[in-house]
């Protein structure tokens, strides 16, 4: 197979990245293998451990799907047994162990949603239940064998809850190790994950040198920030843009990006050059962040429905208008007390929130109208009748109250 120079190669894989384990050792592999015509192995181990994903998770997808591009097999560890432990990065407690039954379910929906970044038809697909199944326990024993607890106790997450007195259960110290053994398994030559995954990473290395094999280069990529600015993208805090979001609300949502955040937002989630990043974060920033609102929309629904989202988004932001479609719904009598209904009840009832106190919460913080009239009092009812209910700017609903 021809394989593009080595510095173009390069410059690809060093976009958006953190760490290179090493960048010498990556080179000459890359030269090996376009004197070969043998592609390099590139792994990415996921965890199904929810069901969805958003665009914080698409960061490390895209970086394989960029060593895919390179001609390089794509190798997708679906970490069916590793997901039932649960990964411990980043967490100050343990995480609920799941069954195989929701770990495989969880895996058919995330599947859909990493096919909208991958060529999933041209990748490997593998999955670690493959070998931990048919490991006997004095397998794990020895497993467990290769590091010292001191050693795994450097993680940044461990050493933290150790020093805090927080409990780690005996699974968790194991969860590095077998990810570490996926490596072996695979023969990866580069292994991708976040920066929150770089001793995991490393302990492939390890496992790899102690089993004769070489030792993979490792390729970590930003932690992305959420809407808010601070916070790392999560579905729990609600900062997230969703992989499955409407073209309108993924639009939207984009454009509530912060000014710091756009650079990194280009970088990560787009396929914008770089000179034309450096052109737009040095320009206006409502057209950069209208440019990458387009951009990202894009590419999860196409050229015409990124057209038609900037098309929606300036006439009702610039001048005034409604969305073309406003979902209706319909309040059913036993949500009816007095006569009528709480408007956060109605809140919730249109999904513009997710209960009535998070809807008191949008009334009593000023952002709710109804029929285009800012509304404040918590305790405000609708009685019979159709109502256009709107928060903020980008969430609208039509509810009928008998």
């Amino acid at each position: 197979m021809d394989f593009p120079p080595i510095e173009e190669q390069l410059r690809v894989i060093r976009r958006g990245v953190v760490d290179l384990v090493d960048e010498r050792d990556l080179v000459a592999r890359l030269e090996q293998s376009r004197a070969s015509g043998k592609p390099l192995r590139v792994k990415l181990g996921i965890d199904p451990s929810s069901p969805d994903i958003h665009l914080g998770h698409t960061v490390v997808l895209r970086k394989l799907r960029d060593f895919q591009r390179l001609g390089h097999t794509a190798i997708v560890l679906w970490g069916t047994s590793t997901a039932m432990l649960g990964d411990p990065t980043g967490k100050n407690k343990t995480r609920p162990q799941l069954t195989r039954e929701a770990v495989e379910a969880n895996k058919q929906t995330y599947k859909l949603q990493v096919g909208r970044v991958l060529d999933i038809s041209t990748a490997e697909e593998r999955e670690n239940c493959e070998w931990f199944d048919s490991k006997s326990f004095m397998d794990c024993v020895q497993l467990t064998g290769s590091f010292t607890v001191a050693r795994i106790l450097e993680r940044d997450s461990f050493e933290k809850r150790y020093k805090a007195g927080e409990p780690i259960s005996v699974h968790e110290l194991v969860y590095p190790l077998m990810q570490g053994w996926d490596s072996v398994e695979l023969e990866a030559d580069v292994e991708i994950g976040g920066t929150d995954q770089l001793f995991n990473l490393m302990v492939g290395r390890e496992l790899q040198r102690r089993e004769g094999q070489k030792p993979q280069v490792c390729v970590t990529t930003p932690i992305i920030v959420g809407l808010d600015g601070t916070e790392k993208m999560s579905k729990s805090l609600g900062n997230y843009i969703g992989v499955l979001d409407e073209p309108r609300e993924m639009f939207g949502k984009c454009m509530s990006v912060t000014d710091e955040a756009m650079r990194s937002y280009f970088e990560l989630l787009t396929d914008v050059p770089d000179a034309r990043i450096e052109e737009l974060v040095a320009g206006h920033p409502r057209a950069a962040k209208v440019e990458l609102a387009r951009s990202i929309t894009e590419i999860y629904h196409g050229a015409e429905a990124a057209a038609n989202a900037v098309a929606e988004f300036d006439r009702m932001f610039q001048e005034g208008g409604l969305p073309d479609e406003i979902a209706e719904y319909e309040v059913s009598a036993d949500q009816l007390r007095d006569g009528g209904i709480l408007l956060a009840g109605a809140l919730a009832v249109g999904e513009i929130c997710g209960s009535n106190s998070d809807g008191r919460r949008l009334i009593k913080g000023g952002g709710v109208k109804v029929d285009g009239v800012g509304v404040t009092d918590e305790r405000a009812i609708l009685t019979s009748g159709v109502y256009l209910l709107q928060s903020g700017k980008r969430k609208f609903a039509r509810v009928r109250v008998p």
